[in-house]
């Protein structure tokens, strides 16, 4: 214990010992023995290392804050990157869709001409039709990205409502002068096709008209057979018109070749002869008051109804003569189906409107 206190009161003495030394020194120096720095020199240094110091701690968290930009900028970077990725696979998956829907597009249409449906020749015919219909009959001008699809949708069922109009009027729109509910008779004619049996001719005489006459001016609805049948590849049909009316075209029609079983009994070459005959008239010189209007051609690969223009000057006609000299190779019968007459009576403008 004496020990103890003895050092506590030695290193005691040497603190003392050592202040006093110090307290003389800063006396010899001329500085105060408490407080700061007495120079400016030394409150500068002392200014300067404290700037040092706050300096340094700016730096250091300048460079924390670069370092979390930085860490910020690179997730942002990696994020857009995998979003224009994402971005840009789906894209070209519906590119390689537009690519397969275009390919069975073109597919398609290099198939339309064998469809039964309409041909791309039709298509196109629609397309340019719908282009006049909207005042855009240039085909630089034109185009179907430019039109709404329920305009060009509303455009072809007005074209598909005409089409039903005219062919509930009888299938052409146009008015039929020889049409039998109308009034117009089948006067005379050739032998008709028997089959084989007992003449009808000389059955009933050879100035009779056969009962199954009035199908040549009735309309037949493409039913296979609902014909008037004549003998052999030659023949004709004497009409009387309902009406007085100056001649433009005759209507010819055989059955369609989409459900005939046989075509070869249709007439092929035809001649049409015309002239007016008035109640006094001499029914037997017909033949050489005939005036001739027209030679045509049925032909097979054309629809079934065919329309066949008058060039002759013959004012006023109600009798007409359709001849055959051929058909298209049945050498039992030829088979008339409807013929009908087309014009306009005097007084009244031409109703004739020829579908191309």
């Amino acid at each position: 214990m004496m020990v103890v206190n003895l050092m506590f009161k030695v290193c005691v003495l040497i603190a003392v010992i050592s202040w006093i030394s110090n307290a003389a020194w800063k006396l010899k120096e001329g500085k105060p023995l408490f407080g700061g720095p007495a120079t400016p020199e030394e409150r500068i240094s002392e200014v300067e290392a404290s700037l040092k110091k706050t300096t340094k701690m700016l730096q250091v968290q300048v460079d924390l804050v670069n370092k979390k930009i930085g860490t910020e900028i690179e997730k942002a970077q990696k994020d857009l990157s995998t979003q224009v990725q994402e971005t840009t696979s789906a894209l070209q998956s519906e590119i390689r869709k537009l690519e397969g829907r275009t390919d069975r597009l073109d597919q398609f249409m290099n198939e339309f001409p064998d469809s039964d449906i309409v041909s791309r020749k039709e298509f196109e015919e629609f397309i340019q039709e719908y282009g006049n219909h909207i005042g855009m009959s240039n085909s630089t001008e034109f185009s179907l990205n430019r039109v709404s699809l329920d305009e060009m949708k509303l455009f072809a069922k007005e074209m598909v409502e005409r089409e039903i109009e005219r062919h509930a009027a009888d299938g052409l729109g146009i008015v039929d002068y020889a049409l039998w509910s109308g009034g117009a008779r089948v006067v005379k004619h050739s032998e008709p096709f028997t089959g084989g049996k007992t003449s009808w001719f000389a059955a009933n005489g050879r100035g009779s008209v056969h009962s199954n006459a009035q199908k040549v001016l009735e309309p037949s609805f493409g039913e296979p057979g609902q014909c008037f049948a004549l003998e052999g590849s030659s023949g004709f049909v004497e009409i009387k018109l309902r009406s007085s009316i100056v001649v433009q075209a005759v209507t010819l029609e055989h059955v369609a070749k989409s459900v005939a079983y046989d075509r070869s009994s249709a007439p092929k070459d035809c001649q049409l002869t015309a002239w007016h005959e008035g109640p006094d008239d001499d029914a037997s010189m017909r033949a050489q008051r005939g005036v001739h209007m027209a030679e045509f051609t049925y032909d097979l690969d054309e629809s079934n109804a065919q329309t066949f223009t008058s060039h002759s000057d013959q004012p006023l006609v109600n009798m007409v003569r359709l001849s055959f000299s051929s058909n298209h190779g049945n050498s039992a019968l030829t088979c008339l189906y409807r013929f009908r007459v087309h014009g306009f009576e005097p007084g009244t403008p031409s109703s004739l409107t020829l579908q191309t």
